[in-house]
């Protein structure tokens, strides 16, 4: 004899089967900026708010050179995948941005100013060697995730960029501030995405926000979003264990041998 059927239960997987509205999908991706967006961690606040000590600062600065590496061989491997001519139009311009083209130097080129402002090595910086095993597992793992993840969750992984503003425009207006070895032009990287950041972020969201066709893709979609904050807070943890708490792994960048 087959059990009676739930009408609560068959209910409730109809709802969950169901589109969410464009309204409730953008509130569930900008809700996980809300709750996990590393401008919540406390290395983040100790950057900012002047608390950390040079070494510290370059440390910092060194480890996500790694990141910012990554973001142009990310968003290739991401091209490589489009059939799409005119997406492939459109993403382009995000290598470029970083890798720079013509007079253009471009946000790695903008990012090894910072380093060399900090007194560190660019060749040293270049070679990531000095970098943190947790950041090194943590950017490959966002490289991978967009190479193989469908299209649309691949482009849904860099909607942190809907919260990046906020944070540069912290970054600029804290570390300007507090720290006496920083000044304007060790600062042009964040102050170009202040404008490139928010364009980047209207494109890909309205492209995820459309081509979501079913309940099963918003939901990777939103998750994706989870996976990015996770990126980047694992590599702020990192961070904290190593040069506020002490625990340097070897290998790691340690600022006495500089």
């Amino acid at each position: 004899m087959s059990e009676p059927v739930s009408l609560e239960r068959l209910s409730t997987e109809r709802k969950a089967q169901e589109l969410m509205s464009l309204a409730d999908f953008e509130a569930a991706i900008r809700a996980v900026g809300a709750e996990r967006y590393h401008d919540k961690h406390p290395f983040h606040h100790m950057l900012h708010g002047g608390k950390l000590k040079k070494p510290q600062v370059q440390a910092w600065a060194l480890n996500r050179y790694c990141y910012q590496s990554a973001v142009p061989r990310k968003d290739a491997a991401l091209i490589s995948r489009l059939y799409d001519r005119e997406l492939r139009r459109e993403w382009v311009h995000r290598l470029l941005d970083h890798d720079g083209y013509g007079e253009e130097e471009g946000g790695i080129e903008r990012w090894l100013v910072l380093t060399d402002g900090l007194g560190l090595d660019r060749d040293y910086v270049i070679s990531m060697k000095g970098a943190l095993p947790a950041t090194k597992f943590a950017v490959e793992s966002y490289v991978t995730f967009v190479r193989e993840q469908p299209i649309t969750v691949a482009i849904a992984s860099s909607l942190t960029e809907l919260f990046a503003p906020k944070i540069h425009k912290e970054r600029i207006a804290g570390m300007l501030e507090n720290y006496d070895f920083i000044d304007d032009k060790v600062m042009a990287y964040f102050k170009r995405r202040l404008t490139q950041a928010p364009r980047d972020a209207d494109f890909a969201l309205d492209y995820v926000l459309k081509n979501a066709k079913t309940r099963e893709e918003q939901e990777a979609c939103v998750d994706a979003v989870r996976f990015k904050c996770n990126v980047l807070w694992v590599q702020l943890d990192a961070l904290q264990h190593a040069y506020v708490e002490g625990h340097i792994p070897p290998g790691a960048f340690r600022p006495e041998a500089q």
